[in-house]
């Protein structure tokens, strides 16, 4: 059965770096078994009521400023696949989830910066799907937890985000981790390792440091956590596959479930 996976996509410098993480991505991509589609919640994509794409060709979204110009030249002409788009509608629709169709929008870069280090030819299809951190985590693992089914169908679940994503902390020249984003990310892996979950819900009033590593305007890029958490409901089994830092405190972690 299909794993899922909780992806942190950094800063859009991954995109054209040739380091420690970059490396890791490509080789996962060349070792986990290739999936029939992808299914990717991704931080840089919030709405209300969830989204779930229904697109034939993705346009490739430049969600960022002031990077290198390279960057803006990069293209990941993905396609959808409208059966597994229609496939999740009717998961949603069973499991009371409300949800609207997405028709135009193309890949931001927390999808295509960890897709193309993963699957660099664009060769699978993929379903993007939109985030809410309005929800409770209960909210947004159930939402997760109603695609678990896909798994048996060889489709891949990404949550593309940051365990500790606190832009306004970051140090761009690399130093020394903070001590506080390793005690959060102990705690996570701990919390995670024994799935659980009455912990992991109030993440923000029981893990260390939490209002440093999550701060209330980037709560987006952890969620996703909880949607890939929540498609691997009925193995309830985590692993840590990766984790590094850079620019002092912005984690680089990969988590498989299932």
């Amino acid at each position: 059965m299909m794993p899922t996976l909780f992806i942190a996509h950094g800063a859009p410098l991954l995109a054209i770096e040739n380091n420690e993480y970059t490396q890791f991505l490509n080789e996962l991509g060349k070792n986990m078994p290739r999936p029939k589609a992808i299914v990717l919640f991704s931080a840089h994509w919030e709405s209300r009521t969830q989204k779930v794409s229904k697109v034939e060709t993705y346009d490739t979204i430049y969600d960022f400023g002031g990077f290198s110009p390279e960057l803006y030249q990069i293209k990941y002409p993905a396609q959808g696949d409208q059966q597994i788009s229609n496939e999740i509608q009717n998961l949603f629709k069973e499991n009371g989830i409300s949800f609207e169709v997405e028709t135009e929008r193309g890949l931001d870069h927390g999808a295509w910066v960890v897709l193309r280090l993963l699957y660099p030819n664009a060769d699978i299809p993929v379903i993007a799907m939109s985030v809410n951190p309005n929800l409770s985590p209960e909210e947004q693992y159930k939402i997760g937890k109603s695609l678990a089914a896909l798994r048996e169908k060889d489709v891949l679940v990404i949550g593309s985000g940051g365990t500790v994503h606190n832009l306004r902390a970051v140090k761009w020249a690399d130093n020394e981790i903070d001590q506080w984003a390793q005690e959060f990310d102990d705690w996570l892996a701990v919390h995670l390792a024994n799935w659980d979950l009455e912990s992991l819900f109030k993440y923000e009033s029981a893990a260390p440091n939490a209002q440093y590593a999550v701060p209330p305007y980037g709560k987006e890029h952890f969620i996703p956590l909880f949607y890939a958490m929540g498609a691997a409901d009925n193995a309830k089994k985590a692993s840590l596959l990766h984790r590094s830092y850079r620019y002092g405190n912005l984690s680089h972690s990969v988590w498989q479930f299932g």
